[in-house]
């Protein structure tokens, strides 16, 4: 969990951005919250109980610990408002992308992906959206949420012989062991044609750190300039679409803490600079 003041501390010191322009997000209302999850797991998050609902999340269950994921989701949402004022928004956290609609899954309690869109939905600000998730693991609480919504685009490019179980997204990319660089941003690329053919008018990008080479959990064996090249082929897609995107970092389980919180970073600033329409030679 450390990793999220590290990158926030990096931002600030790089320069990209400063203390007083991070914004501090309302926790998500159990209104928006309802709109995604069900009322009876909302209850058994709300009172703590362990039943079939919760105990799948693989964390432990406390009042700080449930608090903390309410306002990722409220960070996504503002985030996603920044973005359509903006051009893009990060969530310096957020990308829980394994919550079901009445399960919690892989480290995840609340899809605060699913609760951004819904909400914007809800409020008019958007009606068409997409969800490009980059994560080592398949987003599959994400796509079952929108797996019957024609509105929001679902794309997953993950390694296939790992955890979760698949569910079925509009796009599902599942690369082998050891696929590296090039094998994972061909087939990226090709995959956000299907994308922009979509036209959404927000894309949620799930930025995870995962794919690197020197990851505990996953053996895709990307390497720095590997993730950077995959986060531009997203974030200047959009831009050249005319996008807005909203950026959350997801997951990060490096054998180096510095090494997840590089990624995340450099993830961080490519959106940010493109937004304020600095253009910059790659790392």
């Amino acid at each position: 969990m450390e990793k999220f003041q590290r990158v926030r501390r990096a931002l600030v010191e790089s320069g990209d951005v400063r203390e007083d322009e991070i914004l501090s997000p309302p926790p998500a209302s159990r209104a928006d919250l309802l709109l995604v999850h069900t009322a009876e797991y909302l209850d058994d998050l709300d009172h703590l109980r362990w039943t079939p609902r919760t105990a799948c999340s693989e964390l432990p269950l406390t009042a700080e610990i449930v608090h903390a994921y309410v306002l990722a989701a409220g960070g996504t949402t503002l985030a996603a408002r920044e973005a359509l004022q903006r051009g893009a928004g990060v969530n310096l956290g957020g990308g829980f992308h394994h919550a079901f609609a009445d399960m919690a899954s892989g480290f995840c309690y609340i899809n605060d992906l699913a609760v951004a869109i819904r909400v914007l939905q809800r409020e008019r600000l958007l009606q068409r959206a997409a969800v490009v998730d980059v994560d080592l693991h398949q987003g599959n609480g994400t796509a079952r949420l929108f797996q019957d919504d024609s509105a929001v685009f679902t794309l997953s490019i993950h390694q296939e012989q790992l955890y979760p179980v698949k569910q079925r997204s509009d796009l599902d990319i599942g690369l082998d062991n050891g696929t590296g660089d090039e094998g994972f941003n061909e087939p990226l690329a090709e995959g956000l044609a299907r994308v922009w053919s979509h036209r959404p008018e927000l894309v949620l990008y799930q930025a995870g750190a995962d794919p690197f080479e020197d990851d505990q959990l996953g053996s895709l064996r990307l390497t720095h300039a590997g993730l950077e090249r995959r986060d531009r082929l997203v974030l200047e897609g959009c831009q050249r679409h005319g996008i807005p995107v909203v950026v959350t970092l997801g997951g990060g389980y490096a054998r180096h803490l510095e090494d997840t919180v590089r990624i995340h970073t450099r993830t961080c600033q490519i959106a940010i600079r493109l937004a304020e329409g600095r253009i910059e030679a790659p790392a």
